[in-house]
């Protein structure tokens, strides 16, 4: 027989799925990975906020200690936020984290696989991973795009960073099948950007709409997840001119670096907040908020059905 799944869902989440009350999943690479210290556990604590002021509960997610762990405690938040040696996993290596008795951050597919043990249908982040520029040579492209094709969640999110090749990025997202919904507008947007100049697959202007997507999908029998892509707010929109040239200088930095692998994303996003002055930071801030607030009005909207 398989091994039993290890692992602790909060007091609070137990009871909210058990009632059928709204849960929101959160991601902790953002915590452990994303967000310089040490502001980044006042914003993870920020970000539970936002959902229960939503009327959700928070469900922070994390492997400590060989546990998954779906809502974390204050001293499970303080960890994620100042232990440097924290591993950042994906679907590749959560398993064996995990059997190893391992720690670490989730990143968005890892979380999707949490989320979906659980019984959460919805999920809120900042980007999702993509194709990376250049994949034609180094083949670089996320394992969240094939985990929105297999995992049955909802994933809220302001398109895909903008460091990767969004068209590539999207292309992909349709040979796999997965619904892609711009909120609001018609162009997909690009993370700190608000526009790609690129039009978005579908667009919904409400949660409600956006719920009944899903379970209409669940209902059909089609696996996998949809993509929710929600806009930066525009006050923190950054000139998509001044990110396409920040994110160059940022790749050659790479480059000449011999950056690789999964150091790569997290070195590209400092360098990019480096060279706005912060305010890529700032954006990065407010649209997470702005994706947790509308993920507890989806996950309210599927509770109510």
């Amino acid at each position: 027989m398989p091994p039993a799944l290890p692992i602790d869902l909060a007091p609070e989440v137990t009871a909210a799925l058990a009632g059928g009350r709204p849960v929101v999943a959160l991601e902790s690479t953002i915590i452990a990975h994303g967000l310089p210290r040490p502001g980044n556990l006042a914003a993870a604590r920020a970000l539970e906020d936002e959902v229960r002021a939503g009327g959700a509960v928070p469900a922070t997610i994390a492997v400590l200690d060989g546990r998954l762990r779906v809502g974390l405690d204050t001293a499970g938040l303080e960890r994620l936020a100042t232990d440097t040696r924290l591993a950042k996993l994906s679907r590749a290596d959560l398993a064996a984290t995990l059997a190893a008795g391992g720690s670490g951050a989730t990143t968005v597919a890892a979380t999707m696989i949490a989320a979906a043990a659980a019984g959460i249908e919805v999920f809120a982040t900042g980007g999702i991973g993509g194709v990376h520029r250049g994949a034609e040579a180094s083949f670089d492209v996320s394992a969240d795009l094939e985990e929105l094709a297999r995992t049955p969640v909802c994933v809220v999110a302001s398109g895909a960073k903008a460091i990767l090749d969004l068209p590539k990025t999207l292309e992909r997202l349709e040979t796999l099948g997965v619904p892609v919904i711009a909120v609001g507008q018609d162009d997909f947007p690009a993370f700190w950007s608000r526009e790609s100049g690129i039009a978005a697959p579908l667009r919904r202007d409400d949660a409600g709409a956006i719920a009944a997507a899903f379970r209409m999908r669940r209902a059909l029998g089609i696996a996998g997840g949809q993509l929710v892509a929600n806009p930066v707010p525009a006050a923190f929109a950054l000139p998509r001119a001044e990110v396409e040239a920040a994110v160059a200088a940022a790749l050659a930095a790479a480059a000449a670096g011999g950056i690789a692998g999964k150091a790569v994303t997290p070195f590209l996003l400092a360098e990019v907040g480096r060279a706005t002055g912060g305010r890529a930071l700032a954006a990065n801030l407010a649209l997470v908020h702005a994706n947790a607030r509308l993920a507890a009005r989806i996950a309210a909207a599927l509770a109510r059905h």
